[in-house]
């Protein structure tokens, strides 16, 4: 089925039981987003609110709550688009398979972008900012945001729309000091496609024009964040994946996308820029308050039946973890092209994505020499050299020889392979002083921290164990000792309060030296271990959102040779919450309090 509107889509999810209508008026304000984390929470249905306070408009969230839904969603293109994406990754696979990508040429040429002659849909009514759904997520939030927009630029002097860059970035309604319906902020960074439009704006005499789609057919908010092989569109290939072409029309010098819910049109400042944020983010933390572009709001068009598509962004896993799964599906056969010589690499989620990725490398180097990291080294370079996965701060690479079926997607299983190899007095390797993503607080300053690559290779060389040496103990101040899983300890450590703290990660270390902990290789300096060892997405969430390689790796007798540094116990990470470190996001009390009662016997949402 090709969706020619959001409309369309909720329509065809509520025929066959995918959707659920809130009747009832809730209020934007931390309301919507309780009730939205407890649907997903649930493995529940996409969420209809016919009624938010303050505006005329319907809101659509948790369209993409489910990765069964998202297939259900995409069940007639998703095939196509594949073989397209992989027959532009390597030509030479028609060469290899050809009737298996016979129709892929066919199915890209009838996707471009289409114009629209006449009036366009989304022309149907003007509208102003603060008549739009007001969603604010969490607590501190500095004001209501645009979480799916689809921000359209094109760089100066084009007017060609297949040189647009379309992605995905947050987008400010309100708060701070942006003047009510004239001012909005958007977020972004200069590597990002809008980032490059920007500079060179900056070098140029025209006004930075950009355009924000919110809603449309569902494929239109994948494109704006699915990573593309050079020179396919991501209008072209939000044509593919909806089944149906973009339409785009031109209307006071802006282009507007004619099937989407809402369009907002304006200028961006080209050297002017206000404070945005703080803004609840997907590492589960706040992304603080920073000065970032601003935009000159102009026009705010809207459809005849406009549907404001929204999110809420939290602490993995949520909606937006159905993005990476698809996206894994569309690339994984390019993988191999993308990183030669790596079998799988996984962006872990639960983990806030950014701050840990698995890799399975090949080694062909040396066969004759005794088993080291090798290969897998040259491999991780590229990794941390390329696009995203250059944000990585811990990326932890096997070797595919040492166990075919290895896959990283099968966490616990590759830490415990992982462990049961590693070597610490030789597969860390650190990068210091360097940049780290935007959103990570970890770090010794904003968007500074360090990374280390964990490079392990060769048969196992111990057996993980669950249990404690007799007679163990801890120092004063420590407590609590508990196994997230075998081989991985936590243990309940001091408060950090400031420099002086780092040195309770080597009075452990110390204290630990009495011990044969050899068969429990890592160790976690944690605030609540109980909570870390309480299932695998904690273990994760805690243990690599909160540390800085760099300052936060301390080891049982460590040592430094040269330039390099390891040690000859268990490798100890200091996974407490620092002074600097971003505040992690709690719900109102009182909001869900209210919202309770929605779910409780007699409520609207009971059933859920």
């Amino acid at each position: 089925m090709s969706y020619r509107s959001l409309s369309d889509c909720v329509k065809d999810l509520e025929r066959n039981g995918h959707l659920i209508r809130i009747r009832s008026e809730v209020d934007p304000d931390l309301e919507v987003a309780e009730i939205h984390r407890r649907v997903y929470d649930k493995g529940g249905p996409a969420i209809l609110f016919e009624k938010i306070k303050g505006s005329p408009f319907p809101g659509l969230s948790n369209l993409y709550g489910t990765f069964e839904r998202t297939d259900f969603i995409f069940r007639k293109t998703f095939d196509k688009v594949q073989k397209v994406i992989e027959l532009k990754a390597d030509p030479t696979n028609f060469l290899r398979n050809p009737l298996r990508y016979l129709s892929a040429p066919f199915t890209a040429l009838t996707a471009l972008p289409a114009k629209s002659w006449g009036k366009a849909p989304v022309t149907y009514g003007r509208t102003t900012i603060d008549q739009l759904p007001q969603i604010k997520s969490w607590p501190m939030d500095g004001g209501a945001f645009v979480t799916l927009p689809q921000v359209f630029t094109l760089p100066p002097g084009s007017r060609k729309i297949m040189e647009s860059n379309l992605g995905m970035y947050r987008i400010q309604l309100s708060g701070n000091e942006y003047i009510p319906n004239e001012e909005i902020g958007l977020h972004y960074q200069i590597h990002r496609g809008i980032g490059i439009h920007h500079t060179q704006y900056n070098q140029s005499d025209e006004p930075f024009r950009c355009s924000i789609f919110v809603g449309g057919p569902p494929a239109h908010a994948f494109c704006a964040i699915m990573p593309l092989p050079e020179g396919l569109s991501e209008l072209t290939f939000a044509g593919m994946l909806a089944g149906r072409r973009f339409r785009y029309k031109e209307e006071n010098g802006h282009y507007l996308s004619s099937d989407a819910d809402f369009v907002i049109t304006g200028t961006i400042r080209k050297h002017a820029k206000k404070p945005e944020g703080p803004f609840g983010d997907h590492l589960g933390y706040y992304s603080l308050e920073h000065d970032f572009p601003v935009m000159e709001v102009e026009n705010v068009y809207y459809r005849k039946d406009a549907i404001w598509h929204f999110t809420v962004v939290g602490r993995p896993p949520q909606e937006d973890s159905s993005f990476g799964y698809m996206i894994h599906k569309l690339v994984k056969q390019l993988t191999p092209q993308e990183f030669p010589g790596i079998r799988s690499i996984n962006a872990v989620d639960a983990a806030g994505v950014h701050p840990l990725l698995l890799a399975i490398g090949s080694e062909r180097y040396m066969p004759f020499r005794e088993k080291q990291p090798e290969e897998i080294l040259t491999q991780a370079n590229r990794i941390l050299g390329s696009g995203q996965t250059s944000l990585a701060k811990f990326l932890i690479i096997a070797a595919d020889e040492d166990d075919p079926q290895l896959t990283t997607h099968r966490i616990d299983d590759f830490f415990r392979h992982v462990l049961e190899r590693v070597d610490w007095t030789r597969d860390l390797h650190f990068y210091t002083k360097t940049t780290i993503d935007t959103l990570d607080y970890s770090g010794s300053g904003w968007n500074a921290g360090s990374k280390v690559v964990i490079a392990c290779r060769g048969e196992a060389r111990r057996k993980l164990r669950h249990e404690l040496p007799t007679n163990f103990s801890l120092p004063d101040r420590f407590a609590e000792p508990r196994f997230a899983q075998p081989g991985i300890l936590a243990i309940r450590s001091p408060k950090f309060t400031g420099a002086d703290s780092y040195a309770d990660g080597r009075e452990l270390a110390h204290h630990l030296e009495r011990y044969d902990l050899e068969d429990i290789p890592l160790i976690l300096m944690v605030d609540d271990a109980e909570f870390v060892s309480a299932n695998l997405n904690n273990f994760l969430w805690v243990t690599f959102t909160r540390a800085n390689p760099s300052h936060d790796l301390h080891g049982v007798r460590a040592f430094t040779e040269f330039k390099h540094w390891g040690c000859r116990g268990p490798l100890i990470i200091d996974a407490r919450i620092k002074p600097h470190h971003a505040p992690p996001l709690v719900s109102d009390p009182a909001v869900v309090k209210k919202v309770d009662k929605l779910f409780s016997k007699g409520g609207e949402l009971a059933h859920i």
